[in-house]
């Protein structure tokens, strides 16, 4: 448990890194904390002597204590050694850290630093990962959105960022609230692309599996029911299993369920992605279901997982190293003073053939 001055540490600390205390504001009196946190004086002075300390607060004799920030001149680096924050769901899996090679190799060429941080896909890991920015000071900032397909409650922070001229940018999806610059890819035009093929090769019963507390699942669910709709094939909405980043770990146990109802119709499946697609393989092999002969199954992102994996997955191209180059790129050029840089990119994904499509012959 947190020592209660803690407690009131960070909790006067997120109200300023996320302007509900505003710069030069005075925060409550000491007694009125004292009430607030049912805490001694004491107590309540040693969080505001750390606080002062840390550059977020000063105290006038006689006046109050008020908001300061010094904490930024203080964490901040030399003015010709630039820090660009980086915001990733995580870092060591999957298409990340190409992402996040080509960040740092851009970041290198202007001898630019790299703060990094990952959110696990959970507000409250993003919530602390962004007032560590803040706190520091960072120069810049590159995001990837946690859990973009619903409401965030961290929206006030990424309001702080720009009412310091702080420019962020972000990739793989957005927050649909913010005005905000991005680099995407094309998830519509990749779930369109994968069923799109499957309909070519005599596929009419096609399943989908979508990640949906994310915008690329929203997306590339559209994708999928656009392919369907130009074809004039139904929608059949059981052919659909969703998952999100909690029930992900029951993900094995809910394809099992699924395969096993659909075992009759589906002949193929669209996946949310690589990592997905690949579970799906897995499954079908405990279910004794031939890939591709019974199922066929693509995959999106063209993850290294996907290219070592023991079965060669179609998949769809994702930009990854080249996104991470083209965000940092577009933050050095903001931090430089250019103009025109652009609010929106999409990268346009391309299929990849592999071994789990086949062909349905009458």
């Amino acid at each position: 448990m947190k020592p209660k001055y803690q407690v009131i540490i960070d909790e006067i600390k997120s109200n300023i890194l996320s302007g509900a205390y505003s710069l030069g504001e005075q925060i409550p009196t000491e007694a009125a904390l004292q009430e607030m946190y049912k805490v001694s004086r004491q107590t309540v002075r040693k969080a505001i002597l750390e606080l002062s300390n840390e550059g977020f607060l000063r105290s006038e004799k006689g006046s109050g204590t008020y908001v300061s920030n010094q904490y930024r001149s203080k964490s901040a680096g030399s003015a010709n050694n630039k820090t660009i924050g980086v915001i990733t769901t995580y870092i060591s899996d999957y298409i990340f850290p190409s992402i996040i090679r080509g960040i740092e190799s851009r970041l290198n060429e202007d001898n630019y630093s790299l703060l990094l941080a990952s959110t696990n896909n959970d507000v409250a890991q993003e919530k602390k990962a962004l007032e560590m920015m803040l706190s520091y000071g960072v120069d810049g900032l590159i995001i990837e959105p946690t859990k973009s397909n619903l409401y965030n409650p961290n929206i006030a922070y990424y309001l702080s960022f720009k009412e310091q001229d702080v420019p962020f940018i972000m990739i793989n999806a957005y927050y649909e609230e913010l005005e905000v610059p991005f680099f995407c890819l094309d998830d519509v035009q990749s779930s369109y692309l994968a069923t799109k093929e499957l309909i070519s090769m005599g596929h009419t019963q096609i399943g989908l599996i979508a990640k949906m507390d994310d915008l690329q699942g929203k997306y590339r669910m559209k994708g999928y029911i656009k392919a369907l709709g130009e074809a004039k094939l139904r929608f059949h909405p059981e052919q659909v299993l969703s998952f999100d980043t909690e029930t992900k770990q029951d993900l094995s146990a809910n394809l099992k369920e699924f395969l096993n109802e659909n075992r009759e119709t589906l002949t193929a499946i669209v996946c949310y992605n690589d990592e997905v697609g690949l579970e799906v393989v897995h499954v079908c092999r405990q279910l004794g279901i031939s890939i591709p002969d019974e199922l066929s199954i693509i995959g999106q992102d063209n993850s290294y997982i996907a290219k070592n994996a023991n079965i060669k997955l179609t998949t769809l191209t994702h930009p990854q190293e080249q996104m991470g180059r083209d965000a940092a790129d577009w933050v050095i050029k903001k931090l430089q003073g250019k103009k025109d840089l652009p609010n929106s990119t999409y990268y346009q994904p391309e299929l990849i053939e592999g071994e789990t499509v086949k062909k349905i012959t009458n």
